[in-house]
């Protein structure tokens, strides 16, 4: 059975675990956009 305060057809609300997704989503972006430009300091290409 689902709470009182919980609508039939709305989204469930963004805590503090959505927001920590997001961080760590943005954290390996970075960190894979740091590591290929690391990378083409040493002639590294990307292939097609």
């Amino acid at each position: 059975m689902s709470p009182q305060s919980s609508k039939p057809g709305g989204s469930p609300p963004v805590d503090v675990f959505v927001g920590l997704l997001f961080v760590s989503v943005a954290a390996l972006i970075a960190g894979i956009t740091f590591l290929a430009l690391k990378l083409n300091e040493y002639g590294w290409q990307m292939s097609p």
